[in-house]
């Protein structure tokens, strides 16, 4: 990941903004990274991936997700018993 210090990026916004762009990049500051920048579309993404690794509690899974484990659990208990 491309660095850029604070001080960078007060200086020339522009070339950090093009940079984060294409790729998130760390703004460091006292050569410590602080902060990352990144474009809406690559936050977009990973906030998709986040939220399909979501683990729900009871009563709180969405519609379509219920449905689904309502249906594995039927076609479960509908086959014959294994001895």
């Amino acid at each position: 990941m491309k660095e850029f210090s604070t001080v960078e990026l007060v200086r020339d916004i522009r070339t950090v903004t093009i940079a984060a762009n294409r790729a998130p990049v760390a703004i460091t500051q006292h050569r410590k990274p602080r902060y990352v920048l990144m474009s809406v579309e690559d936050f977009e993404r990973l906030a998709r991936q986040a939220d399909s690794q979501r683990a729900y509690g009871p009563g709180e899974a969405p519609a379509e997700v219920a449905d689904l484990f309502a249906e594995a659990i039927d076609d479960f208990l509908s086959q014959p018993a294994q001895k």
